[in-house]
């Protein structure tokens, strides 16, 4: 069931993120230790996954998600594609980046000019550090 953002507004402490990555372990692995974290320490947090960049597309609404984790390496459409066309549904998403490889942020910034790399974690991602990394964009 989904929430409108009116449904949401009444309810201050639910947060929602969208993990994008094309590898299903990592989306499970992520998704199952962050509501695990949040929802024992009494905070609400929904964790939706997409394992394909275009599926999100389809089905992404503005003013909906919290924060976006989303791999910059993906095939069909890589994650800086991707917060390009979202960017263009929701301004205002907070966005993190990961990746295993090195980013080149003035090469970013030249080919995605609308895109302000923010948050960037490095996988492998270490859950204790993802959850921190997490909590610290969300409060």
């Amino acid at each position: 069931m989904s929430l409108t953002s009116e449904e949401k507004k009444q309810e201050p402490f639910s947060k929602r993120i969208l993990i994008v990555d094309n590898e299903p372990d990592i989306t499970q692995t992520f998704k199952s230790a962050l509501e695990q974290e949040y929802n024992n320490n009494n905070k609400k947090l929904e964790v939706h996954t997409f394992n394909d960049p275009l599926s999100v597309l389809s089905q992404f609404k503005p003013s909906f998600y919290d924060l976006l984790l989303i791999d910059i390496n993906m095939p069909k459409m890589n994650g800086f594609e991707l917060c390009t066309e979202i960017l263009k549904i929701d301004v205002n998403v907070k966005i993190c980046f990961m990746s295993a490889g090195e980013v080149n942020h003035e090469a970013v910034r030249e080919l995605y000019p609308s895109i302000s790399i923010g948050c960037f974690i490095k996988k492998p991602i270490a859950i204790d550090y993802l959850v921190k990394r997490i909590k610290a964009e969300l409060y």
